[in-house]
């Protein structure tokens, strides 16, 4: 029994709503972790790009990660059965060998391009050897002589055994009289008989398709030029008359007995949540799966997805269950790398759990490389120090720490950059307004919390130009509300950043979200409905544990 095959890759990966910090830690550790471990280690990302990460991406000439947003099993992870389909002229005989050797009661019937025609299932065989009293049944399934040929362990005597049998002809056992049979047999007929030469002339005289001898009786050249002159195919077969007249209807196809209306199947990509939730329905035990083309491809049993792989991942720059891709309950986390508050995640079972109080998860990451005795090239250099400066706003973060500092400065060396020049750069990129829609600006950096019943978002934009902010600023003002209520949340606010003065502009919009910004940042002035927060520049470290403080006091 063929099993599924693909060695699973871990995945690392950051949070929604990706920003440079998260995309360039998974880069960065990723290629860390391929160079000591045996396993393969892919960086993904939660979400789209945004501009300044997609601006650092190509100017050091980095491919970006494969976008992730789920990480449900799916059934690609699941141990399926690879287990071949069958042809529809394939007898049912031979169905039933196949069930009986590879231990499965259920088996996909296929055209040549593997699309799935019907399903043929051991209750459908046992049907088709209750169904003795048809003498049709080979005509009406459409059998093929080579059928007939190998489920009675026959010889062609004379005649083909390409072909199907005669459409006009019904399964006659010639053991009565010539007499009777005359009254009997009719043009097509296939006839079981013995070596009695009497019933066997008689039955070519009466234009039959086919003589099936019995006990390999040897057969007269007489009859043998007769059938020939006559276009009657003989075969011979070891067993009796007996044993031949109840073989005789599993010669018939599977496609005249496999259930075609009401298929349940699934696909590589299907989560196995959901197929346990179907499993659960219905009585059948096993199902098929098609490929991204549609193409069969094996078996899903109920015990196949007991047995699913769990993804394994490892979470960079987040440790909140809001904030991780949708669905990593269901995998197994590896180890955390991370510099924010410790949150509400929970894990299987002991995992690697770094965070340090630093400006960048990337930072850290640094030191590990250090730590490993791992060479920085210019190219991870840059990502790492691009993610340094932009997640402390080129130093300005109250987040930011000396040492932050010291990495960052070193990087640079290696990557051949000047500070000042990169980040005037990489801030104007990330800044420009010019055909943003407000769902790309306000999903750009965002990042949504929970706190006790309320779940909020707080997104956050940083600027070095007055124009761009108020920009941004009319852009996003009327698309927060509907924002707020397309993500499912009690309140939303928008931090609008500017790096040259240290301060920042927040709007809001939400269910609490003016009593809770005037609660969290009394004694800041406000204006038209936004408050000017001088000196706040850090999501993390000045906005966040306020808003949680109010929230707790609600």
């Amino acid at each position: 029994m063929a099993m599924s095959n693909q060695g699973q890759k871990v995945v690392v990966i950051g949070h929604r709503n990706p920003d440079t910090d998260s995309v360039c830690a998974a880069i960065c550790y990723a290629e860390l972790k391929n160079r000591e471990d045996h396993l393969t280690y892919e960086p993904r990302r939660a979400g789209k790009l945004n501009r300044e990460t997609a601006w650092v991406l190509k100017r050091f000439g980095v491919e970006p990660p494969r976008m992730c947003t789920e990480l449900n099993p799916k059934i690609r992870n699941v141990e399926y059965r690879h287990i071949s389909g069958l042809k529809q002229d394939t007898s049912i005989r031979a169905a039933w060998e196949i069930m009986r050797d590879e231990n499965i009661d259920s088996l996909a019937v296929v055209d040549e391009g593997q699309e799935l025609l019907g399903l043929i299932t051991v209750q459908s065989i046992a049907m088709a050897n209750m169904d003795v009293f048809d003498n049709r049944i080979l005509a009406k399934s459409g059998t093929s002589v080579l059928n007939i040929l190998n489920t009675l362990s026959g010889t062609m005597v004379t005649g083909s055994a390409e072909g199907v049998v005669d459409p006009r002809g019904k399964v006659v056992i010639g053991t009565a009289s010539p007499d009777v049979l005359e009254q009997t047999l009719e043009e097509g007929d296939i006839v079981i008989l013995s070596n009695r030469y009497e019933s066997q002339l008689c039955a070519i005289e009466m234009g039959v398709s086919m003589l099936i001898v019995c006990m390999g009786e040897p057969v007269p050249k007489t009859i043998i030029k007769l059938a020939e002159k006559n276009h009657v195919a003989i075969m011979s077969v070891p067993c009796d008359t007996y044993a031949a007249g109840k073989l005789i209807s599993q010669c018939a196809s599977v496609g005249y007995y496999m259930q075609t209306e009401g298929l349940m199947t699934f696909n590589l990509i299907t989560p196995v949540e959901d197929a346990v939730n179907v499993m659960a329905r219905v009585r059948y035990r096993y199902f098929p799966i098609l490929d991204e083309n549609n193409k069969y491809c094996g078996m899903l049993s109920r015990r196949n997805v007991l047995k699913v792989e769990r993804r394994k991942m490892i979470l960079v720059d987040h440790n909140e269950k809001s904030q991780a891709v949708e669905g990593f309950e269901q995998g197994e986390i590896l180890e955390i790398i991370d510099h924010h508050r410790i949150g509400s995640m929970e894990t299987r079972g002991p995992v690697y759990f770094r965070n340090q109080a630093l400006g960048s998860t990337c930072s850290i990451i640094a030191q590990i490389y250090d730590e490993h005795e791992q060479e920085i090239t210019p190219q991870i250099a840059g990502l790492l120090m691009s993610a340094i400066l932009s997640d402390t706003l080129n130093f300005t973060s109250p987040t930011c720490t000396p040492l932050d500092k010291v990495i960052a400065h070193r990087l640079a060396d290696i990557a051949g950059v000047n500070i000042e020049e990169f980040v005037e750069e990489m801030f104007t990129a990330a800044e420009n307004m010019e055909g943003r829609s407000a769902e790309d600006f306000l999903t750009g950096d965002f990042k949504a919390f929970t706190t006790g019943d309320n779940r909020f978002g707080v997104t956050q934009g940083n600027f070095q130009t007055v124009t761009n902010l108020n920009r941004a600023a009319e852009l996003v003002s009327e698309a927060m509300e509907r924002f707020r209520q397309e993500q499912n949340l009690e309140d939303i606010y928008v931090m609008l950043t500017d790096i040259r003065t240290s301060a920042t502009t927040l709007l809001y919009s939400g269910k609490h979200a003016e009593n809770i910004a005037k609660r969290a940042f009394e004694g800041f002035p406000e204006e038209n409905g936004r408050f000017l927060l001088e000196g706040v520049v850090s999501r993390k470290k000045q906005v966040l544990p306020r808003l949680m403080e109010a929230y707790q006091e609600l």
